[in-house]
């Protein structure tokens, strides 16, 4: 294992990688932490903050190109957008199941779903895991 790949890439990269795996692991740590605490709410916030961030960052990136410079998987970060208010608002008015619905779903999709995909051979999680070294570079959008 090595960061190589990711600390080379170019910074839109880096800058949806490095949140998403802080994602990843402060969403374990909300599943683990009593609900409805101050701590709970501040690591939420936290963590709603680092899916903005990435799915922002995401725009940025153009290695696969199937519309122009955008594919399929930059729907998931519009809908991880219009998702984080909708279940924030959830958890605001006390509809508690649906704020820990929407969370959840986000984490499963955007973090554990497509996470995994970035581990695919030639991509560059797949060189940081497995310490290959691929060539990617970006489409012409």
């Amino acid at each position: 294992m090595t960061l190589t790949p990711l600390l080379s890439a170019n910074v839109a990269i880096q800058l949806h990688a490095f949140p998403a795996l802080a994602a990843f692991v402060l969403g374990l740590v909300q599943f683990a932490l009593p609900k409805g605490t101050r701590l709970h709410r501040i690591t939420g916030w936290v963590w709603v903050a680092l899916m903005a961030v990435l799915s922002v960052m995401s725009f940025f990136i153009h290695t696969i190109c199937t519309f122009g410079g955008f594919s399929l998987i930059h729907l998931l970060s519009i809908v991880t957008l219009v998702t984080l208010p909708l279940a924030i608002r959830h958890a605001r008015q006390k509809r508690i199941a649906g704020h820990a619905m929407a969370m959840t779903i986000l984490f499963l999709c955007a973090l554990v779903i497509a996470g995994a995909f970035t581990f695919s051979p030639g991509r560059i999680m797949h060189d940081v895991a497995f310490g290959t070294v691929t060539a990617t570079g970006a489409c012409k959008p």
